[in-house]
Formats: C-alpha cells, structure tokens, sequence
C-alpha cells in the first residue's frame, strides 16, 4: 500500500461508509441467529446485500461452518479494499496504516497454526486478505514448515526485525508471547501518531492512544490474574497515555490498584461498564468483551465530533469487524454445540 497522490478526499468517502455503516447488522440480527444453524445462518446472509455475493460465490465449493468463514473473511476484505481504492491523498495514508493490523492477524495467525500442528487449510480459512501483503507473501507463509521459516519470510518486512530478536525467547521459553508481542509492537509502532495535526487529526490520535492504553489494559490484567512470574514490560505496547512499562511492573501485582487507574483515567466513563463486570468477579473474556464495546462507542462518539475526518472510517472498520467476528463466534458456538447463552457471552453487544 504505496501513498496515493491526489488532496484528501473525506467527504466523499465518509458518504459511502455511512451508507455499509447502515447495511451491518444490529443486536437483534445476532440473536436471531443465535437460534439458527450453520445451514440456516448461511441462508441469513445471503439474504444480505454484504455477504449474497460470497455466499453465492463459495457455495458450491464450501458448506456450513466452512462456507460461513470464507465468506466473512472475503467481505471484510473486500469491503476495506473498496475503502482504499475510495481515499486519495492523505486519508489513504491514514487508512492503510490502520488496515495494517490484518498483516499483524494473518502473521499471528500463521504462528499459532504451526505451533499448533494444524493444517494448512484450517490456518488459510482464518487469513484475513485486507492488509499490505499480496497473495505471494500469504503463500510463502501458508508454505512455511517451521516457525524459523516464518521469520525468514518476513525478514524484509516491518515484522522481520521484531520477529528476529524475539527468536531467541521463543525456543528458549517454548511458548508464542514473545513472538506475538513483537509482532503487535512492530503493527503498533507504525501506528505512531506523532505526525498527526489539525484538530479534526489530534481527535484520531485520541483514539489510537486509546486503542494501545485499552490493549495495556488487558494484557495487564491478563497478567494479573495469571499469576505468572512475567516482567510486564514485555507485553508493553508503546503509544498510549494510560500507563508506562514501570507503571505495569507495580500495578499488575495488585489488580485493584489497576482498575482503580483505569477507572480515574479521561476513559473512566466509557469503561465504568466493563471495570464493573470486573469488579462482580466475572471472567476476563467478559472484561475484554466489555472493552471491545467501549472502544467501538469511542470511535463512534469521535466520529461525530469531526464527521468529516479518518475516524468514521476507523470507527466503521471497527464495526465491520465486530460483524465478522460476532458471526464467526455463533457459527463456531454452534458447531461445538454450546449453547445460546454460552455463545452470547462471546459476542461484542452494544
């Protein structure tokens, strides 16, 4: 994704993102089809303008959870592909820096299959074909027989480096973090938003901020109620306002600690919701869960501040892939046979 010359363009693209914003689903698609089978869940999107096309296209070759997949996986695709051939100028750039965050998936992706002994089909269903890399480079990574052959794949990339140095954990621990922490930390460091003015701009790094203080967050308190012997600092995204890499190392041995900062922070009103399901003893998925949607609702309210700006269009990206991965979640609920409820406490539900 190379700079496209021409002067910003975010009215005409914000027009047309209004108008997919207004095609997802709501609340109530979702537990309509939390009812519904895999067979009866494909016929539901087909009956929809956003995924007839895929549904119709894959049919014949794929079927049930499967075919659910690939067509979720091939819309979101291209659906932000539309949304890059729309942006000229700067937007462009903006976009395609946020749209990044597919390669971080589709690398992390290809780790956990190897590291998991899956098979190549399994690990190509969940690649997400949105980001900067070419069907080439997803090819050399779907073809990789070690995890050593993936860091050599992407030794000319933004990950090559990161992914280098976090080697020599990984065969010593035998565990993944090492190498998906750098793996964020590259994504993220090219978030960096120190290039952005204008108040329309300052607004959009508002929401970066947020995106890195939220991840902290989590992964402090995934840290904290581990109880594993782990420097925080490894899993420290630099970028956000919230926290620093010693702030960590003192807050993750007392949780309350941690929330409380959270909770006395400029996002104390958009995650009062999620600290207190914390705070009722609930699981951490449905703390992360909470803050998916507090994150989704900030995005939303700055798009409304400066309508005419990056942000609706991060913030429509946010939705579409809170679309994607509330249908995935029923789908695969459904075929393992959990039930409706147990399904729901996956879903992120404003």
């Amino acid at each position: 994704m190379s700079s496209r010359a021409g002067s910003s363009n975010p009215e005409y693209v914000n027009a047309r993102v209004r108008s997919r914003r207004g095609a997802l689903f709501d609340d109530d698609d979702y537990r309509k089809m939390l009812r519904m089978g895999p067979a009866e869940i494909a016929r539901y999107l087909e009956e929809s303008p956003a995924y007839e096309e895929e549904i119709n296209a894959l049919g014949s070759r794929f079927s049930g959870v499967d075919l659910i997949e690939y067509a979720l996986n091939r819309s979101l695709a291209d659906d932000f592909n539309d949304i890059l051939d729309w942006c000229q100028g700067r937007l462009y750039d903006l976009v395609a820096r946020y749209l990044r965050q597919f390669d971080a998936w589709n690398v992390k992706t290809v780790l956990r299959g190897l590291y998991a002994d899956a098979d190549r089909e399994t690990v190509d269903v969940d690649l997400i074909r949105a980001g900067e890399f070419d069907e080439r480079r997803l090819t050399r990574l779907l073809d990789a027989a070690t995890i050593e052959d993936v860091v050599e794949v992407l030794s000319d990339t933004i990950f090559g480096d990161p992914l280098e140095a976090a080697y020599e954990e990984y065969e010593e621990t035998g565990v993944l973090v090492p190498l998906e922490n750098a793996v964020d930390r590259a994504y993220y460091g090219r978030l960096s938003t120190q290039d952005l003015r204008g108040e329309a701009l300052v607004e959009y790094r508002e929401f970066l901020e947020a995106e890195i203080d939220f991840r902290n967050a989590i992964n402090a308190l995934r840290l904290a109620r581990s109880g594993a012997d782990i420097d925080p600092a490894e899993y420290f995204i630099d970028g956000g306002t919230l926290f620093s890499a010693a702030d960590l190392r003192g807050l993750v041995g007392s949780p309350d600690e941690l929330a409380d900062r959270i909770r006395e922070s400029r996002y104390g009103e958009e995650l009062s919701t999620p600290l207190s399901t914390l705070d009722e003893g609930t699981s951490l998925i449905a703390f992360e869960r909470a803050m998916e949607a507090s994150l989704l609702e900030y995005a939303d309210s700055l798009g409304r501040i400066h309508p005419v700006s990056v942000t609706p269009v991060v913030s429509y990206i946010l939705a579409k892939q809170r679309e994607v991965e509330n249908i995935r979640a029923i789908a695969r609920g459904k075929e393992a046979g959990l039930s409706e409820d147990e399904i729901e406490d996956e879903l992120v539900i404003l």
